[in-house]
């Protein structure tokens, strides 16, 4: 029988999408050469009815369709590693990827756009569609995802007034041109065009913030007016499902908080209809200072399995989590505030670096056991390799840094990261700020709650202490030398809030005045160290000195790295190393912190080149002497 007449027939259950791979070679328009004469173009047969909902199950050109889904983002991912990352997801088992789009990395300066390079969204889905797989788009414009404020841009907050996910005028009109620009890009992609996008997801998990009960439909209005028109989904915890829901859209739910009154409310919200966990979780992700996050591979099979039984659908999060390059982790405030680690392993089915896990084994079995279904070939498992330590450093102060820093800002009074005039006026997201001022005399610094979020305080050059959310107060020394001393505030930006209401408050650096003994001091100036690409690129000073014993920070160091032809994936091994950045050339790798819980940064193989590479590390706290390297990830026990 040919696949031509196999999908004509109605008896053809699709429960696995059986005809993916042919459907994904038709995806942008690629149209296969037939005798038109005789047969029937398959596109004209797959293309009539997209992803709809039929009594209490899905269906696929009308036949019963099962979404069997795994989160993959693609700002955590190297591009060059995106299409093997695609191909281990279909080779598993998985028919669709789930993605989501972080508006502050596509918009990071108002109206300066970014999808290029490893934020070229439209090469990612291309890429999944020919590997096979249905994508279903989570477009935020908040996407939560444990990123720095759910993905919204921190320009945002520079308005005083500021009212994230409402129909505050502010919002919509920065939402309306974010949407101006992407949309358009992700329209021409939608399956009734040819490509794989079969559903667009509504915002992300709103029941639980729902400050506006017109936020939702201005946002489902928002996308289908500039020509969204896949099947739409919302997606809610199990006690906020009523609340993030929308008439005429399908309400999913995340396996959290679900018990007999969740099915109740589906029933309620829109009769029978499919189920689709839209995150169904391993465990969640790892933050500074805590154990690690660890799943438990047989109760995830167990409900695996159960889903199955239901006749239920599931997006698996994360099958890669990847790592937040940069330093755009954000932050929870559930048990007070916790910032998250670089890594976004996630204890995923395939780890940071893309290797295999023995989850992996498990659910391929599992799902080709249950299914009938043709995998690609499984692609060979990633190499690492561990390279030998740098012995031979150099290193310069911070303060030997600063006067080549020329983007400073003079005022009166502390400015937060938001409130700076650099990056077009869109001020400073991410990194660190230092503030100066001059002090006559000693006395109690005080800084009544205006540090967000851990401020290390310096006299002249010299460390003196921590302020932070919980330590408010610190007393200072005159040095009877001097009639004069620079006070030094390095403040950074740990992650800002990924979710509830608090997020309207999350702005860093000094977010009020300071105190000497109850005088606010003035006047200040702002240094902005922002730590991401553009920083670490800038030209140094080239007076380099060689770091023979540990060095106290804050200070940078340089060393450079020798790789053979081609590079191969390895990992940063921190020991011996306080807290603080590393970059390799010129792009971020991350932030480390000996608190753990993890002990080894990523360092793709594809940011590397054959020969030298340069590696540029800034530290807060004491640096060490070399730098290791292994071929295996350490994130904690």
């Amino acid at each position: 029988m040919s696949m031509w007449t196999f999908l004509g027939r109605p008896e053809c259950i699709l429960c696995l999408s059986s005809t993916l791979g042919v459907m994904a070679f038709l995806s942008n328009n690629q149209l296969p050469r037939l005798n038109q004469s005789h047969l029937t173009p398959l596109w004209l047969l797959t293309r009539r009815v997209g992803l709809k909902v039929k009594d209490s199950q899905f269906t696929l050109e009308g036949f019963p369709f099962r979404i069997i889904s795994g989160a993959i983002d693609y700002f955590r991912v190297p591009r060059q590693n995106w299409r093997q990352s695609l191909r281990k997801m279909q080779a598993c088992g998985f028919n669709t990827l789930t993605t989501h789009i972080p508006w502050n990395l596509h918009e990071p300066t108002m109206g300066r756009f970014q999808f290029i390079e490893n934020m070229d969204l439209v090469a990612f889905i291309t890429m999944a569609s020919e590997t096979g797989l249905w994508v279903i788009l989570c477009p935020g414009p908040y996407i939560g995802g444990d990123i720095d404020l759910g993905g919204l841009p921190s320009w945002l907050l520079k308005d005083p007034k500021m009212k994230l996910r409402t129909t505050y005028k502010g919002f919509t009109k920065a939402m309306n041109r974010y949407f101006n620009n992407l949309i358009p890009r992700i329209a021409q992609l939608q399956y009734n065009k040819g490509g794989p996008i079969i559903a667009v997801q509504v915002e992300n998990e709103y029941g639980s913030y729902y400050m506006d009960k017109k936020y939702m439909e201005y946002v489902k209005t928002a996308l289908v007016s500039r020509g969204i028109d896949e099947l739409l989904m919302t997606a809610d915890d199990g006690v906020s499902l009523r609340k993030g829901h929308l008439q005429n859209v399908l309400a999913t739910v995340r396996m959290k908080n679900i018990n007999k009154e969740t099915y109740e409310d589906f029933k309620f919200i829109q009769g029978r209809s499919p189920i689709l966990m839209t995150v169904y979780t391993t465990n969640s992700f790892d933050t500074w200072g805590a154990l690690r996050q660890l799943g438990d591979p047989q109760m995830l099979m167990k409900d695996v399995r159960e889903i199955f039984n239901l006749g239920f659908s599931l997006n698996f999060y994360m099958f890669q989590g990847g790592t937040n390059f940069g330093l755009i982790g954000g932050a929870q405030s559930a048990e007070g505030y916790t910032p998250v680690v670089t890594s976004y392993d996630y204890c995923a089915l395939i780890t940071e670096n893309g290797d295999y896990t023995p989850e992996y084994q498990e659910f391929q079995r599992f799902f080709h056991s249950v299914t009938d279904f043709s995998p690609l070939t499984r692609p060979k498992a990633t190499l690492t390799f561990a390279y030998q330590p740098l012995t031979l450093l150099y290193y310069m102060t911070l303060w030997e840094v600063l006067p080549y820093l020329v983007k400073t800002t003079k005022s009166s009074r502390p400015l937060s990261m938001e409130q700076l005039t650099v990056n077009g006026r869109s001020g400073q997201s991410f990194g660190y700020i230092l503030y100066e001022t001059t002090i006559f005399n000693g006395g109690l610094l005080t800084s009544r709650g205006h540090i967000q979020d851990r401020a290390q305080v310096f006299l002249d050059k010299d460390y003196v202490g921590l302020l932070d959310r919980s330590n408010k107060e610190l007393l200072l020394y005159k040095d009877l030398t001097k009639k004069t001393q620079t006070l030094r505030i390095l403040v950074e930006n740990q992650g800002r809030l990924t979710s509830g209401q608090d997020m309207n408050k999350e702005r860093k650096g000094l977010t009020g005045d300071i105190y000497l003994d109850k005088s606010p001091l003035r006047p200040f100036k702002i240094y902005s160290l922002e730590m991401g690409n553009v920083f670490i690129q800038r030209e140094f000073p080239k007076y380099w000195k060689t770091a023979t014993s540990p060095v106290m920070g804050p200070a940078f160091f340089l060393s450079h790295l020798k790789a053979g032809d081609p590079p191969q994936d390895t990992f940063i091994q921190v020991k011996d190393w306080g807290k603080g950045v590393i970059a390799i050339n010129g792009r971020s790798l991350g932030r480390y912190w000996n608190i753990g819980p993890q002990e080894t940064i990523f360092v793709p193989g594809s940011w590397l080149h054959p020969g030298v590479n340069t590696i540029i590390m800034f530290e807060e706290l004491k640096g060490g002497v070399k730098i290791h390297f292994t071929s295996r990830a350490h994130l904690g026990h």
